[in-house]
């Protein structure tokens, strides 16, 4: 277990809290969790896939107990000896709360938790799973395993609303960003610059970006489109490019998984983006920070998304544009981006329209500002990490 740090100013007592994850790769958003739990004087420990990952790492860098999961989170013959041995980790790590995230790590928990006197809070980073008619069904007997279910965003409770959770059993509490780390200040002055002339766009140029990995369609959500919709953006920036040869798009982000680059390089020949002078690739970057900054706005056409990237950008203090479509529309207001219908490539390229007018008449850095003003308001991490860790020491002092 981690070492305990400040007691909590209530005076809850210590609680041992395991926290576990299907990813050891992503799930950066973990960390001001995990620390506000540790903060708070509780014993924290954190169940991952084995093997290296930069979530591994960076846990391990700040100190905290890491083991390796006895389950891989897949369906196959193994699993049900492999959902043994995690209940006897967990029998082992005596928790008094399980935390989980991500809907394969939910299903583990439940599953080897079932008559253990241990607490269940299960957390929803995305509401993309919701979107399958078969896995709700499935949820709506599911979600009565967890002792709760923070929502990562209104939508999320909404539909676990649809399955019959009660509000007291469905609360949200976001994800977060760091709003010291993703601020306009954190870049250097002429890191706008200094990457467009990397990347090769011209500095004069309107550049909107889309951070995101590509992650392949799925047969039980959306099928046959990839979730994230780069070929919604594509399809809009083919018509958009065409009347405003000054424009610019950068997409950052490769494939999730070898099927994620396979869909990939689909898109890519697809849309012809080698060729398009106008569209650049990033597969991956070291730090998205400055691609926000070479920006002008930022696109999430997602057909189910959390906030995300939309909310990196606005803490950036750049504009987005984003799809009416999961949690996505909580991350911007009417003054500080667009909202269009999901899987309309027609209503993207009209909201492209309005922020390259944006940009021309340069009212383009006010949506920015008011952008950041409402990711402070709403997803500073720092606060969403107390939220959660209140709804944890509340669910362990609660009686059932």
């Amino acid at each position: 277990m981690s070492a305990p740090g400040v007691a909590h100013p209530l005076g809850v007592r210590p609680l041992r809290v395991v926290v576990l994850v299907k990813t050891n790769a992503g799930g950066l958003w973990l960390l001001p969790q995990v620390e506000e739990l540790r903060h708070r004087g509780h014993e924290v420990t954190v169940v991952l896939p084995a093997g290296n990952g930069q979530l591994t790492d960076e846990l391990a860098r700040r100190g905290f107990e890491v083991i390796a999961s006895p389950y891989d989170f897949t369906l196959g013959p193994y699993a049900p000896v492999c959902l043994v041995r995690l209940r006897r980790l967990l029998r082992r790590l005596r928790p008094d709360v399980v935390q989980y995230h991500l809907i394969a790590s939910a299903y583990a928990v439940r599953l080897a938790t079932v008559g253990m006197p241990v607490r269940r809070v299960h957390m929803v980073a995305g509401p993309a799973y919701l979107e399958s008619r078969l896995v709700r069904s499935v949820e709506r007997f599911m979600w009565r395993l967890d002792d709760v279910v923070i929502c990562g965003c209104r939508y999320a409770s909404a539909r676990y609303g649809e399955l019959g959770c009660p509000p007291q059993r469905r609360p949200v509490a976001v994800y977060g960003v760091d709003t010291d780390a993703f601020s306009p200040d954190a870049t250097r002055p002429d890191q706008r610059a200094k990457v467009r002339a990397e990347l090769g766009i011209d500095q004069g140029a309107f550049l909107a970006v889309m951070v995101s990995y590509v992650y392949p369609p799925k047969r039980l959500v959306h099928s046959g489109r990839g979730v994230k919709g780069h070929e919604v953006l594509l399809a809009a920036w083919r018509t958009f490019r065409r009347r405003h040869p000054d424009a610019h798009l950068l997409l950052v982000g490769g494939g999730w998984t070898a099927a994620g680059e396979s869909y990939r390089r689909q898109l890519g020949e697809r849309f012809e983006v080698t060729d398009d002078p106008g569209t650049t690739w990033v597969e991956s970057v070291p730090d998205v920070r400055p691609c926000y900054a070479a920006a002008d706005v930022s696109v999430s056409p997602s057909l189910c998304d959390s906030p995300g990237a939309a909310v990196e950008a606005g803490s950036m203090g750049v504009p987005s544009i984003v799809s009416a479509a999961g949690g996505l529309p909580e991350a911007v207001t009417d003054r500080s981006g667009w909202v269009v219908p999901p899987g309309d490539p027609t209503a993207l390229v009209d909201a492209l329209e309005a922020a390259y007018k944006g940009w021309r008449a340069g009212t383009l850095t006010l949506r920015g500002r008011l952008a950041r003003q409402h990711v402070l308001a709403s997803f500073d991490d720092l606060r969403a990490a107390a939220e959660v860790a209140d709804i944890v020491e509340d669910v362990a002092t609660r009686r059932r």
